[in-house]
């Protein structure tokens, strides 16, 4: 139920052309394969391309294609770069995919 209620948030704000688009974690709630699905959507989404993404998440998945990833801890800006500088990089960053990873594999 969640996940529908994330779907038609998400459309409600593409209905709109806007200069910013803000998902402040509004991929949380879909599976991985409509996670996927729906970024892929927004990368080819001639509308999108002209504005401003900004995506608050906390699955690693859902921001490794960003052009700019932040990461907190604590509220605390600990990292700053791209999927590879970050995962090479940032102990954090790295600690996060790690727990992440074990959570899959248990899946």
């Amino acid at each position: 139920m969640r996940g529908q209620r994330q779907r038609l948030a998400i459309a409600r704000a593409l209905v709109k052309q806007a200069s910013v688009y803000v998902f402040d974690d509004s991929f949380s709630a879909l599976d991985f394969k409509t996670d996927a699905q729906l970024r892929a959507e927004l990368r080819q989404d001639d509308q999108v391309q002209q504005a401003v993404v900004v995506i608050v998440a906390q699955r690693i998945a859902t921001v490794a294609d960003a052009d700019l990833i932040l990461v907190l801890d604590n509220g605390k800006l600990v990292g700053k770069g791209t999927h590879q500088e970050l995962k090479a990089n940032n102990e954090v960053y790295q600690e996060i995919m790690k727990s992440q990873l074990r959570e899959e594999d248990q899946l």
